[in-house]
This record gives structure tokens, C-alpha cells and sequence, in this order.
């Protein structure tokens, strides 16, 4: 019997999950998250979920994990000094950077530029060129290495990025640089450009490259220590972290590439929704990851989530794919204020975290929060997990009444307006990613999860047009279950900036086949079996003179049958879809990408016993609750009583161990064959 433990760390809480792949059957947990030491937390809560389930860690085969690690790194500053190496002429790069400022009209003159990852004094620049065919112009001046690598040293630099002209299309150079820099500087990590993104654009090979050493040995020295504590508690397991793009690395690789989990922790809940939208029959979702401080949002059109080709944290934004995830300072923790200048309710992005927290916490928070509005309302039971937490609702009204005295209203009044507003924002943030790319949301259902998202999802529902509201089984877990449930993946990338009027149908297949090859390669010495391995293709086309591409999914059958007119025809047709105009300029094809993708697991899920559709048996007791506008009755409902086929009519409360799910007065749910809440407009709604 084997075992997979999908393990997510996040501000507050690491979830566990642990999956039994042969019958289905799950165990959940969360414990404290260890800031200090991420793995502490890990540990314990492996210890306490192995005991919980009965099972030795020697059983678990899968160890699969979701952190920010690498986020954080960089979010803090706390990545690595890196010197860089680039060629003669170019030791500006980083500092020239783009001339793109966010923010609005005007933004450049209160916009504070951040300081690049490899500062000018560690750049150095050596001699030798190659040019954009992969021809060598001028060989390397290893005098010039010698003095660059003398300088690097003096620095004292920590890591080591080289980075040349033209290197994508010849690493040559770069290779014998990095030979050099081991001998040279031993122990010293070196990330070599070609190998990180061997892509045209100077300037984000190079930053993609430079982000990549910077976190490098704050991600290795965790990764090590983590597989020595797991290994030394008997769980010596296949340990593979999750990328940004929603697949799995080796941990070996993520070491190496620690570029590509930047965004790691977002992709557990997309990847498990995607799960849990295959059992519960659903093609199309909108997700809705809400937590104590932000909110995540995503879009999965035929199960298969949007990707795109930059992964941004900060004010970082390198090449590297990732989840089309948009993030809003919309949370449980989330700060309600009345400023005194326009006198109009506010709702974040401050948040009040986990310390203190939340007023209703009862740690010493003073401020009103989301989830004081939510125990006010009555929408949150004054038990949490599992009657272990106790609520103070007195505090939490204490706390909300001033903002009812600062707008002149009622206590109910201003607690729902606070969460009326956060609802806004996360409508808000679900726009960008479907009407802002061109999906009609009304064709997607909403799924809420993370801690807060079933308290939200039905509210945000009726403002997207996205039915059913979907409140998955373990929604507090769900990125835990994302990353148990997903598969191994990697991919590589090739510049070939030709017009599509000069390339050749075969010279296209010849090139993806060779990139196919040396993927599959990489998931081999990965352990995984060749027959599990299966590749999929992306093309980047543009209009001639455009500075932007847009990625199109080919197969090898597809360019055989349409050709590259039959590429032209979808480029055509989806920049008609997302920008609604086309151009008579000439296609030109800028990069490809081969993307190995191991085993998709179908792990079950296992179903409920049949109920008469009668939720009576889960009743816990009669509540009152503020909605539309008056106190109404409504009924709280313990979740692991529920049985398949109930039918809930709003208003009405769920709880269970990791989140508590609303459904809204004019609303209601059944709960589903495997344990999910679909919530829907009540009949003449």
C-alpha cells in the first residue's frame, strides 16, 4: 500500500494531507507554522499525522511540498550577495533594466526603484563573444576570467551568475566559465544562463538567471536540511517540491533551479482544485484562495489551468512559467478603517496577520477585522476547529463599533459593509483574470477554499454570475491535497525568431523532437518510468515588430496536418480573443518549448453514503445571523455528518475542522457524491 503526503506551509498554519492511493481515503492536519524553521513545523505535524492515521513514515513513498522559501527570499532580502558576470560592454545591464514603471500616469515620480539582486560593484565583465548564430567571434580571454573571478572573490559574493551575449544560442563560453569559477571559488554555487533560460533578451535571461542564484543557497540549504530531518524520522521517500507552474521537481533540480518555485505555495490550491473539479465533474473553475492576509485567484478552463511565461513577486518579475494567479490584499485578517479625510469605509490591503490577529483571536489585536465583521454578522460560530479555538465575539463587537460610530450607522449595518467591500475586491481580482483575458466568468463555477474562502464563496458568487459555489471537502487543506495530487514536470525552452514565411514545417518538428528528447531525459533521471512520460509543445508568435508573443499549445500531429498556417490561423484567432483586433503585419515565431509531464494519477475519491436529502442528522443547532438587511433564522451544520445528496436551504452554517462555509439566505447547496458543497440560487432566484 503506498502513501503520499502533500505538505503546505504558510504564514500561520502547515497543512498535512496524507493519501492512501489505493482506497481514496485521506487524513488531514494543521499545525503552527515555525517561521524560523519551516521544517520544525513540518515535522511535527508528520509525526502527528502519521500517528493519527496509523501508518509508519516508512509507508509514505511521495513526499510532496508546497513552500515559500524562495518567495520569501526574495521578498525579504534575504537572498544571497551574487556577482555576476557578463560580457565586455554590458556591466550596466541590471542597472538599465527596463524602462516599464508601475502604477498610473505619473507613477515614475513617487516610484522607488529597487535595488537589482547583483549590485554594479559585483558585475564584472569578461572578453570573448559570440554572436546571435552561436558563431564565436572572439574566443575567451582566460586573463580576463582570472581578474573577474580576483575581484568576485575580494567581494566576498555568495553566489555566482554568468550570463554572456548570445549565450542561448551557445552555452560554450559559459560552461568554461563556470569550470573556472569551481575551481576558482569552491563550494561556490554557479547558475549559468543558457542552462536557467536559454531565451533571446538580454536583459531577462540575465535577471531570471541573477534571481536564480540569489535564492539558490537560501532554497538548498532548506531543501538538504529538510530531506536529513524526514530521513532521520524513517520517511525516506521520493521528496519533490512543487513548481510555479502547478507540476513537480526533484528536489535535486529545485536546488539547482530554485527560479522555478518562486511561486510554489499558490499553485498547491490551483493544482488541488483541479482535483477536486475532476471528481466532482466540473471542467471550468474560477478559484478563490482566501487566507488571513491575501486572497488568490485563478482561472482552470477544461481542467487545465492558464499559464504564463513571468513569475512576479515584489518587484520582481523574471521569465520563468507560472499559474496565471493574481493576488489581492483581501483576507480574513484584512484592516476595516475610516479615514479621516474622505470618511468612507475601507477595507486593507494592512492586515493584521497571524500576531496579533484578528480582535476576535483574543492575542492582542485592538484593529477591526474581516473576521470580526464575520463573528458580528453571526456568519462565523463563536467554536473553531473542532470547538478548539474559542472565538470573543464581545471583543470582535467592540471592535466593529467603531467604525459604526465613525460612519454614523448601525453595528450590523458597518459589519456587513466590511465584508460587502472585501467581497468587492475579490470580484475585483476575479475579473482580471477572466473578463480582463476575455472569459465570460458566468461560464465558470466558484470554488472557495483556503481558510476563509467557503465564508465568501457564495456572496462572491452572486456578484460573478459563477454557479455553483463550490465548497470543496478540506478546504482548508485544499493546496496540501494540490500538492499531493499533481504530477512531475519540467520543460525547456529555444529561441528561433524566424518569419513564419521563411520556416519549414519539418525544421519545427526536428527542433521539438530534440527538445522533447532532453526533457524526457531530465524525468528519467528523475526516477520516472519512460512509459509514464508524455510531452506537450508551446509556440511564441507575434506580429512582426510587436515586443510581445502570445503562446500557443501545438502537438507534432497538429503542425503535420495544418502546417504553419494552421499555427497562424490560432495565433489569428486568439489575439482576436484577447486584444479584438488582428494585424496585417507578417507572423513571426519567436520561442519553443517542450514541457515532459509525467503520470497524470487518478486517485479516487471516496464518496459519501447516500442520505434522503435530509441534513437533520448533521444539525448542531438553531443560529441567528444578520443577512439582507434584518436578523434571520439559520441552522449550523457539522460537515463530517453530512451525507450525499442533503439538501441545505440558506441561510445556513457549515463547519467543520479547517473552514466554515456560508450559504446565504437566498440560496441552496447539496452536497455531491464525494463530499462537496455546490451551492446554487434558490428556485426564482
Amino acid at each position: 500500500m503506498g502513501y503520499r503526503l502533500g505538505v503546505d506551509v504558510g504564514g500561520t498554519f502547515t497543512d498535512l494531507l496524507l493519501f492512501d492511493v489505493e482506497s481514496g481515503a485521506f487524513w488531514r492536519h494543521k499545525t503552527p507554522s515555525t517561521p524560523h524553521d519551516s521544517s520544525e513545523g513540518i515535522l511535527t505535524g508528520v509525526t502527528a499525522i502519521c500517528a493519527k492515521a496509523e501508518v509508519d513514515a516508512r509507508e509514505i513513498e511521495y513526499f510532496l511540498h508546497g513552500t515559500t522559501v524562495a518567495t520569501n527570499a526574495v521578498l525579504e532580502g534575504k537572498g544571497a550577495k551574487v556577482g555576476l558576470i557578463t560580457s565586455e560592454g554590458y556591466r550596466d545591464i541590471m542597472q538599465i533594466a527596463r524602462s516599464l514603471v508601475p502604477g498610473g500616469l505619473a507613477a515614475w515620480i513617487v516610484w522607488p526603484k529597487p535595488q537589482p539582486l547583483a549590485a554594479l560593484e559585483n558585475t564584472v565583465t569578461v572578453d570573448g563573444r559570440m554572436d546571435a548564430r552561436g558563431q564565436e567571434l572572439r574566443p575567451l580571454s582566460e586573463t580576463s576570467i582570472t581578474s573577474a573571478l580576483t575581484t568576485l572573490k575580494q567581494q566576498g559574493v555568495e553566489a555566482v551568475t554568468v550570463s554572456l551575449v548570445n549565450a542561448y544560442t551557445n552555452g560554450l563560453h559559459e560552461k568554461r566559465i563556470g569550470e573556472m569559477v569551481q575551481d576558482f571559488l569552491p563550494g561556490i554555487p554557479v547558475s549559468l544562463s543558457h542552462e536557467v533560460l536559454p531565451e533571446m533578451q538580454e536583459y531577462e535571461r540575465t535577471l531570471t538567471t541573477v534571481a536564480n542564484a540569489a535564492v539558490r543557497p537560501v532554497v538548498s540549504r532548506y531543501i538538504s536540511s529538510l530531506r536529513t530531518k524526514l530521513a532521520d524520522q524513517g520517511l525516506d521517500g521520493n521528496l519533490s517540491l512543487l513548481r510555479s507552474d502547478g507540476g513537480l521537481m526533484s528536489s535535486q533540480k529545485a536546488e539547482e533551479h530554485p527560479v522555478d518555485i518562486l511561486m510554489s505555495g499558490p499553485a498547491g490550491g490551483v493544482t488541488g482544485a483541479i482535483w477536486v473539479g475532476r471528481n466532482a465533474g466540473l471542467q471550468n473553475i474560477l478559484t478563490l484562495d482566501v487566507g488571513g492576509t491575501s486572497t488568490d485567484v485563478a482561472l482552470i478552463e477544461n481542467l487545465e489551468p492558464r499559464r504564463v511565461r513571468t513569475t512576479d513577486v515584489g518587484h520582481l518579475s523574471v521569465r520563468a512559467s507560472s499559474l496565471d494567479v493574481k493576488t489581492v490584499g483581501a483576507g480574513g485578517g484584512s484592516i476595516a478603517y475610516v479615514p479621516e479625510l474622505t470618511k468612507a469605509l475601507r477595507v486593507g490591503p494592512q492586515s493584521a496577520g497571524a500576531v496579533p490577529g484578528p480582535v476576535a483571536y483574543g492575542k492582542g489585536g485592538e484593529e477591526p477585522t474581516v473576521t470580526d465583521a464575520n463573528v458580528v454578522l453571526g456568519y462565523l460560530p463563536e467554536n473553531l476547529l473542532g470547538g478548539s479555538f474559542k472565538l470573543d465575539r464581545e471583543g470582535a463587537t467592540k471592535s466593529v463599533q467603531k467604525i459604526a460610530d465613525a460612519l454614523g450607522i448601525g453595528l450590523m449595518e458597518a459589519a456587513r459593509g466590511i465584508i460587502d467591500i472585501v467581497n468587492e475586491n475579490m470580484f475585483g481580482a476575479l475579473r482580471m483574470i477572466s473578463v480582463q483575458q476575455g472569459y465570460d466568468p458566468r461560464h465558470f463555477a466558484l470554488m472557495g477554499f483556503g481558510g476563509a474562502g467557503p465564508l465568501h464563496v457564495n456572496a462572491v458568487a452572486k456578484l460573478t454570475g459563477s454557479w455553483p459555489a463550490v465548497s470543496p471537502m478540506s478546504p482548508g487543506v485544499l493546496c496540501a491535497l494540490g500538492d499531493a495530487t499533481t504530477r512531475m514536470r519540467t520543460e525547456t525552452a529555444r529561441s528561433f525568431s524566424k518569419f513564419a514565411s521563411e520556416t519549414e514545417t519539418s525544421e519545427l518538428i526536428d527542433l521539438l523532437s530534440e527538445m522533447a528528447t532532453q526533457t524526457r531525459a531530465e524525468l528519467l533521471s528523475d526516477g520516472v518510468d519512460d512509459a509514464d512520460i508524455s510531452s506537450e509543445f508551446e509556440i511564441d508568435v507575434r506580429y512582426a515588430g510587436q515586443a510581445f508573443e502570445v503562446s500557443l499549445t501545438i502537438t507534432p500531429e497538429m503542425l503535420e496536418q495544418g502546417g504553419i498556417q494552421g499555427i497562424l490561423d490560432r495565433f489569428d484567432e486568439e489575439h482576436n480573443r484577447l486584444f479584438t483586433f488582428n494585424m496585417d503585419s507578417p507572423h513571426e515565431i519567436v520561442n519553443l518549448r517542450a514541457v515532459a509531464l509525467g503520470r497524470s494519477l487518478d486517485l479516487p475519491s471516496s464518496t459519501l453514503p447516500k442520505g434522503n436529502g435530509d441534513p437533520s442528522a448533521a444539525k448542531i443547532r438553531d443560529h441567528k445571523l444578520w443577512m439582507d438587511g434584518k436578523e434571520q433564522d439559520g441552522v449550523i451544520y457539522d460537515r463530517s455528518k453530512l451525507a450525499q445528496g442533503d439538501i441545505i436551504p440558506g441561510p445556513a452554517i457549515v463547519v467543520e475542522m479547517d473552514s466554515t462555509t456560508l450559504i446565504e439566505s437566498d440560496c441552496v447547496a447539496t452536497v455531491d457524491a464525494v463530499g462537496n458543497i455546490l451551492i446554487n440560487p434558490a428556485e426564482g432566484e
